[in-house]
C-alpha cells in the first residue's frame, strides 16, 4: 500500500502499471502512459522524489482517488 506522499518516479510507474496503465512511452518532451483513451504525462527523471502536490495532480488527471491509490 503506497502512502500518499513523496514517491520515486520508478515507484509511480510501477503502481500505475498495476492500475492498468501501459508505458511509459516517448512523446515530445515528456514520457506518458496510456489506459484506454487516457494519455497521462509523467514527470521526467530527475533527482529526488515526486512531491505530494505533483502526485495529487497526476492522480487527478488519471481519475484515481486517494483511496484507490492507497489500496494498491
Amino acid at each position: 500500500m503506497p502512502k500518499f506522499g513523496p514517491i520515486s518516479r520508478r515507484e509511480l510507474i510501477r503502481i500505475l502499471r498495476m492500475l492498468g496503465f501501459e508505458g511509459p512511452l516517448t512523446g515530445g518532451n515528456h514520457q506518458y502512459m496510456v489506459k484506454g483513451g487516457l494519455k497521462l504525462f509523467i514527470p521526467n527523471p530527475h533527482q529526488g522524489d515526486i512531491s505530494r502536490a505533483l502526485l495529487s495532480k497526476i492522480l487527478k488527471q488519471a481519475g484515481i482517488d486517494k483511496e484507490e491509490w492507497e489500496k494498491c
